[in-house]
């Protein structure tokens, strides 16, 4: 997770379960085995840290997230996890397997990333990840900054994510020795909880446009963007989030 997000753990793992719910199908295409060591790269709250233990692998989870951190070691003590930010991760030739979901695109230092993900392999180690994809939340992202531009006091804020393409994305790698043997960009609407699913999202995931108005105009403004997105993203048994997600499977050559 970002360095420079405050998390609400809280609420992740109240509201935003689904996000590490998803991830299964990631750690299906990872298939570790007993005895491997794979670090799990912006691991959260460590719910897919523990599946990964389950299947018999030594694993370490590592977030920037303060609060992640402290609510995975609530969840399983059992379990290592440190706070660490991934481009200065200082492992060397010491991992099996490299295993992200969810967690890569909100690392925008994507070049010094990738460098540590390549060196904290050991030769043919694999990194297998799951994150954003181009126009990932498109339609909620045109919708915030379409009527947060209307208030005086708002400047855009430089994005605190990355979305590439699979072509964008497989240049990184490959330039930093890792080899991309699967790449998969595709469509995953995703249902969000309750009938103030959307304002959920919000307020977990992109609250800091929003945090830039004064306090009693917050609310106003959510307001105008619910009623933007409503057409677009709501549906008879609630909302979606228009995700579209990266699957990468590479090599470290």
């Amino acid at each position: 997770m970002s360095a420079k997000a405050n998390w609400d753990a809280e609420l992740y793992e109240a509201k935003h379960s689904f996000v590490w719910k998803l991830g299964q199908g990631v750690i299906d295409l990872l298939d570790p085995m007993p005895g491997e060591r794979i670090l799990d790269l912006g691991c959260g709250t460590g719910h897919l840290t523990d599946r990964i233990a389950q299947r018999g692998a030594e694993v370490v989870g590592i977030d920037a997230s303060p609060e992640m951190i402290g609510q995975a070691r609530q969840n399983f003590p059992q379990l290592r996890f440190q706070l660490q930010n991934a481009g200065e991760m200082k492992f060397e030739d010491e991992f099996d397997a490299v295993f992200s979901n969810a967690a890569l695109h909100w690392m925008t230092n994507v070049e010094g990333v990738a460098a540590a993900i390549s060196r904290a392999l050991r030769r043919n180690g694999r990194l297998v990840a799951e994150l954003g994809g181009r126009r990932n939340i498109g339609h909620i992202q045109d919708a915030i900054e379409s009527v947060l531009c209307h208030f005086e006091t708002v400047t855009m804020p430089k994005s605190r994510t990355y979305f590439p393409s699979v072509g964008e994305y497989s240049s990184v790698l490959e330039a930093n020795g890792l080899e991309v043997r699967f790449a998969q960009l595709f469509d995953r609407p995703t249902p969000l909880e309750g009938t103030n699913g959307m304002e959920d999202w919000i307020r977990q995931f992109k609250w800091y446009y929003f945090e830039q108005l004064p306090p009693e105009r917050r609310r106003e403004a959510l307001d105008e963007v619910l009623n933007v997105l409503r057409p677009i993203l709501w549906r008879e048994d609630g909302w979606i989030a228009d995700y579209r997600r990266l699957r990468i499977v590479a090599i470290k050559m």
